[in-house]
C-alpha cells in the first residue's frame, strides 16, 4: 500500500483553453503519480491511496465529452475500495467534481468551486484546502503562476503535516509543446527537496525565460549592435568587425548563440532583439 497524502489543484483556464494541475506532498516524485491531464478533455488528481486507474480511464471518460461529476461517479463505481482514495476533476467545460474517502486520514477534505477543485489529505488543517481555493480565486497571471501560487498559499496555512518533499506542476494546452508537436505545454518536477515549492517556482521561472515568447522587444540601433558584436566577439560567435551594423553576419552569430544558450524561442529576425534577452547577452546574468 502507497499511500500519497498531499495537497493539489487541478484547473481550467477558459480564456487560454489550458488544463492543468499542481501537487505537493511529503511522497518521493508525487508528480509521477498525481496529476493527469490532457489538452481538450480535463484534469484529474488522484491521491491518498492512490489509484493510477482514476487518470488514465479518467482522462478517456472526459475525452469522450463526460463532465466530472458523471466521471466521479464512473471512477468510484469501478473501484473495489473507494473509502480510501482521494481525487479531484475539472472536465473539459470547467465543471469540477472532487471526492474524500472517509477512510482518508485526518485531515482530509476537498473544495470545489467554477474551473477548479482543491483538495488534500494527512494535513494539518482545513485552512490548507480553504487557502488554495481562495488564492486560486484571487491571484492573477497564468495558470501554471496561479497553481504554484495556490501551492505556496496552503503551505503557509498548514500544508501536509508530515512535512515536505516533493511538488509538481503539469499545464496541458493543445500544441503547446516545445516545437508545437503535442499538448504538455509544462511538466515541471521536484522529486526530492526540502522546499520543493519554492524550487518549482524557481523551475518555472525558467521555463518561461527559456520558453515564453517576446513580450518587449527593441529596435537595435547602432550603440546596440556595437555592444551586441562585442559581446557575441568575446564568446566567440562573431568574427566581424565592431562596426554597429546588425547585418546578416552579426545577426547569424546572435541566432548562433541563442541557440547554444537556449534562447531560441525568443530569436528574432532582423534588427530587434527581446528585451529580456538583450541585458543576458551583455552580462551573462538570468534574471
Amino acid at each position: 500500500m502507497s499511500i500519497i497524502a498531499t495537497f493539489s489543484i487541478a484547473a481550467y483556464d477558459p480564456e487560454t483553453k489550458e488544463w492543468g494541475v499542481a501537487v505537493q506532498s511529503k511522497f518521493l516524485a508525487a508528480g509521477n503519480a498525481v496529476p493527469w491531464v490532457r489538452a481538450g478533455a480535463g484534469a484529474i488528481a488522484t491521491q491518498a491511496e492512490c489509484n493510477l486507474d482514476f487518470g488514465e480511464l479518467g482522462l478517456q471518460l472526459l475525452a469522450k465529452g463526460y463532465t466530472a461529476e458523471k466521471v466521479k461517479n464512473a471512477l468510484l463505481a469501478l473501484d473495489d475500495r473507494p473509502q480510501d482514495r482521494q481525487f479531484g476533476i475539472v472536465d473539459s467545460y470547467g465543471n469540477s467534481a472532487a471526492y474524500t474517502g472517509s477512510a482518508c486520514f485526518n485531515y482530509a477534505g476537498h473544495r470545489c468551486g467554477r474551473y477548479y477543485t482543491c483538495q488534500g489529505n494527512i494535513l494539518v488543517n482545513k485552512e490548507t484546502v480553504d487557502a488554495m481555493a481562495e488564492t486560486f480565486e484571487n491571484t492573477a497571471g497564468s495558470l501554471a503562476r496561479r497553481l504554484v501560487a495556490a501551492l505556496g498559499a496552503a503551505q503557509k496555512a498548514g500544508g501536509d503535516s508530515r512535512g515536505r518533499q516533493a511538488a509538481a506542476v503539469y499545464i496541458a494546452k493543445e500544441k503547446a509543446s516545445y516545437g508545437n508537436y503535442n499538448d504538455k505545454e509544462i511538466d515541471l518536477r521536484v522529486d526530492d527537496d526540502p522546499e520543493p515549492i519554492e524550487k518549482l517556482s524557481h523551475l518555472l521561472d525558467l521555463h518561461e525565460l527559456y520558453f515564453g515568447r517576446p513580450e518587449e522587444i527593441l529596435p537595435i540601433d547602432t550603440e546596440m549592435a556595437i555592444k551586441i558584436q562585442q559581446a557575441l566577439k568575446e564568446k566567440g560567435y562573431y568574427k566581424g568587425d565592431i562596426d554597429g551594423v546588425y547585418g546578416p553576419e552579426t545577426e547569424f552569430a546572435y541566432r548562433s548563440w541563442c541557440g547554444v544558450a537556449n534562447y531560441e524561442m525568443r530569436f528574432l529576425e532582423g534588427p530587434q532583439i527581446d528585451a529580456r534577452v538583450y541585458p543576458i547577452l551583455l552580462t551573462g546574468i538570468e534574471k
